[in-house]
């Protein structure tokens, strides 16, 4: 496997695919704009021949910050089918899964001297100072059927709940429906 090189090219030599089906708002745009100016342009953008396979956006990014010259990797070795599959691969994969989300609160909370909010992450503090206490009186009951099994007093929504079949002399009053916790 050929190794990847990092070359830095005149900022108006690439052309955007045509058929870029990811889409770029100002708003993503304007993060990725806060991404470099905090951090660099440490990202490459993927071209074939002249045309950009995957950095869309950077490329957007990069011509509103006034760059000149962008650092770019070859991705000649692809095959035309290959250049339009990895287009596409390389922008949903990063869509397939999601942050954990402890590790995440973790990490933001080590980085409070940058602003992440920046970048699409959410401020987020709850004041548990200032959090009123559940009580009685503002507590609204849920709105959902709450039952009790007659085997094991298990409290729970009907839903996980299933009417059983009795006989009448199993059951003091013949009114009462008899639902087992399933």
């Amino acid at each position: 496997m050929e190794q990847l090189k990092i070359e830095y090219i005149d900022i108006d030599s690439i052309k955007p695919y045509k058929n870029n089906a990811k889409q770029h708002p100002a708003e993503q745009i304007e993060q990725i704009k806060k991404s470099i100016e905090q951090f660099g342009m440490d990202d490459p953008i993927g071209i074939w021949k002249d045309e950009i396979v995957e950095g869309h956006g950077r490329l957007i990014a990069c011509k509103e910050l006034g760059m000149k010259e962008v650092p770019v990797i070859r991705l000649d070795h692809l095959t035309d089918k290959e250049r339009k599959a990895y287009t596409l691969a390389h922008n949903k994969l990063t869509m397939n899964s999601d942050f954990d989300i402890d590790i995440l609160n973790a990490e933001l909370e080590d980085l409070i001297d940058i602003d992440m909010t920046d970048f699409g992450f959410e401020n987020i503090e709850i004041d548990w100072d200032n959090v009123e206490e559940l009580t009685e009186k503002n507590y609204d009951e849920p709105t959902h059927n709450m039952l009790e099994c007659p085997a094991c007093h298990h409290i729970d929504r009907d839903i996980h709940f299933k009417k059983v079949d009795v006989a009448p002399d199993e059951v003091e009053d013949e009114s009462i429906e008899v639902w087992k916790y399933s």
